[in-house]
C-alpha cells in the first residue's frame, strides 16, 4: 500500500500546525473546522500516529506532529515556488508593514528572508516608527506595536508575554567579580528611556538586593543600547527578544539567570481594509512564529 498522505489533508495539517488553531485553518482554507479536523484524522490514522493534543481550548502540535510540520511546510513552499517559476508568477502582493526601530532592525528584519522564500508571491514593506497609537493616515496594512493591546482602529493579536534579561559583551561578562546582578549593577549601565526601574524591579523580582546603578549612559533606544554593549563595557536590561539574535552570534551574553517579567508587550494590529488581506494575514502569522 502507498505511504503517500492525501494532498488535502496535507494542506489541512500544514494550515492547522501554522496556526496552531483547526479554526484558523478553516477559515483559510474555506473550510469548516469540522472539515479540517476529519482531513487531520485522515492522516493520522494513514500515518499511524498522533500529530496534534487535542487540548480543553484549543490544539497544539506533539512532538511528531512538530517535527513532522516542517518539511511539509518547506515541501508546499517548494511546490509554490516551481510552479511560480515553470508557469509564471502573479503580480506580487505588497503588504506595508510598521514596527519600531528596534523590533523592525532585532526581530524581523534578520529573519525577513525567510518570508520571503515561503512566500515569494508577497513583497513586504518595512518601515519604522518611534511610536504608533494607531493607523491615522498612512498606508499601513499592519503593526507591530508594543504596549497593552488597547487599540480599538483594528485587529490585535497578542504574540506573547515578555521577559527582560541584563546582557553584556562577552569580555564585561568575563571582567566581573561574579556573574550577579549586584556585579552587573555596580558597573557600567546602559539605561534604555522608559526602563529606569529595571535594575530594582529586577532585583527585587529575583530577591537580591543590588545597589543603585551609578555609571549610567542614558539612551532612547533597545537598538542603540545593544549595539554600545557590544562595543564596549556595560549592561543593559532589554527585552529578552531584542537580545536573542545577537546572543545567538555570540556578540553578547546574560551572565546570571535573572529575569524580569513585563507587563506590556507586543501586539500585531491589522488594519480592517488591508489592501491584500490574504497576504498581510500570511504575514501576521509568520510574525507570530517569531514570538
Amino acid at each position: 500500500m502507498s505511504r503517500r498522505p492525501p494532498v488535502a489533508s496535507l494542506r489541512a495539517f500544514e494550515a492547522a500546525a501554522r496556526h496552531a488553531s483547526f479554526s484558523a485553518a478553516a477559515e483559510e482554507l474555506s473550510l469548516t473546522p469540522a472539515a479540517v479536523s476529519q482531513q487531520i484524522r485522515v492522516l493520522e490514522a494513514h500515518l499511524g500516529a498522533v500529530l496534534f493534543e487535542r487540548l480543553p481550548r484549543g490544539v497544539k502540535l506533539t512532538e511528531q506532529g512538530a517535527a513532522y510540520a516542517q518539511p511539509v511546510r518547506k515541501a508546499f513552499a517548494e511546490m509554490q515556488g516551481a510552479t511560480e517559476a515553470l508557469f509564471g508568477t502573479a503580480s506580487r502582493r505588497r503588504v506595508n508593514a510598521r514596527a519600531s526601530i528596534s523590533c523592525a532592525a532585532l526581530v524581523v528584519a534578520p529573519r525577513l528572508f525567510e518570508f520571503q522564500a515561503l512566500r515569494p508571491d508577497i513583497e513586504v514593506r518595512l518601515s519604522t516608527f518611534v511610536w504608533a497609537d494607531g493607523f491615522g493616515d498612512g498606508d499601513a496594512d499592519l503593526d507591530i506595536r508594543f504596549g497593552h493591546g488597547d487599540w480599538s482602529d483594528g485587529r490585535v493579536t497578542h504574540l506573547g508575554h515578555e521577559t527582560a534579561l541584563p546582557v553584556c559583551s562577552p569580555d564585561h561578562a568575563a571582567a566581573l567579580s561574579a556573574p550577579t546582578i549586584e556585579a552587573l549593577a555596580a558597573g557600567p549601565v546602559i539605561q534604555i528611556a522608559g526602563s529606569e526601574a529595571d535594575w530594582a524591579a529586577i532585583a527585587e523580582h529575583n530577591g537580591v538586593a543590588a545597589p543603585a546603578p551609578t555609571q549610567v549612559q542614558r539612551v532612547d533606544s533597545s537598538l542603540v543600547a545593544l549595539q554600545m554593549a557590544i562595543n564596549g563595557p556595560g549592561a543593559v536590561i532589554v527585552l529578552e527578544s531584542f537580545a536573542r539574535e545577537y546572543m545567538r552570534l555570540g556578540l553578547l551574553v546574560a551572565p546570571c539567570e535573572a529575569r524580569l517579567p513585563i507587563q506590556p508587550s507586543h501586539f500585531i494590529v491589522q488594519r480592517p481594509r488591508a489592501r491584500a488581506p490574504e497576504a498581510a494575514q500570511a504575514f501576521a502569522d509568520w510574525v507570530r512564529s517569531l514570538y
